[in-house]
């Protein structure tokens, strides 16, 4: 998955990067109100993690940006020392999916997100069963059985993300943006997402069969669940 961090605090905004790049995220971040809103422009990300106080601006502003885009579904939590009741409210009220006031557990943060996922994505817990494929998103894994699947860091995000959008077709380029992250640093020409889509065929195919996902010519792929 592929987070925004807007946050002018820089050892707190390295501090989440580290955290999150640990746990198998692909994270960008943006010091200033101009910076995350050339990005937002540019790319879309699963989620964004949203500091108001910014030296060239106010987060609320990047929060209306955000929402004036009809088809964009990132989700946003505010991250601010703010603890006025009202800045809480202005902030869910346009849009915000989650506000977590400073200081905070990284692990509460992480914990928010997947519960924002689960709500997202109508989850009732943590795990997906796709065709006997037990997905696994708080612990990033993937079993048939009892038998975990060696899935790469890219592979697992590759079917994480289509299972979460399943019975829909996710373009190759929907696809690099959510698991690559910045969408201009990567080559158009390139085979590299069909490459790894392969590998991760071949991998599943092993245990069952895979007919439930589909390659959509010319666009990209699909589960059917």
């Amino acid at each position: 998955m592929n987070i925004l961090i807007v946050e002018d605090e820089k050892s707190l905004a390295l501090e989440i990067n580290e955290f999150l790049s640990k746990e198998g995220f692909t994270v960008e971040h943006a010091w200033k109100k101009a910076s995350a809103e050339e990005k937002i422009f540019v790319n879309s990300y699963d989620f964004i993690l949203l500091d108001l106080g910014l030296p060239d601006g106010d987060g609320f502003d990047i929060l209306k940006l955000l929402k004036s885009f009809k088809d964009r579904e990132d989700a946003v939590i505010i991250l601010t020392a703010r603890s006025a009741v009202d800045d809480r409210i202005k902030g869910l009220d346009g849009g915000a999916d989650d506000y977590l006031p400073k200081p905070f557990s990284l692990n509460e943060l992480l914990a928010r997100m997947h519960a924002i996922i689960r709500r997202k994505h109508k989850l009732e817990n943590n795990e997906i069963n796709v065709h006997g494929f037990l997905l696994n998103i708080q612990n990033r894994t993937v079993a048939f059985g009892n038998e975990r699947l060696n899935l790469t860091k890219k592979e697992y995000e590759i079917f994480n993300y289509l299972v979460l959008n399943k019975n829909r077709v996710v373009s190759r380029m929907g696809l690099t943006e959510h698991v690559w992250g910045d969408i201009l640093e990567v080559n158009s020409d390139s085979n590299f997402v069909d490459v790894h889509v392969k590998n991760l065929r071949k991998k599943l195919v092993c245990l069952s069969d895979i007919d439930w996902f589909e390659t959509v010519r010319s666009i990209g792929y699909r589960i059917n669940c």
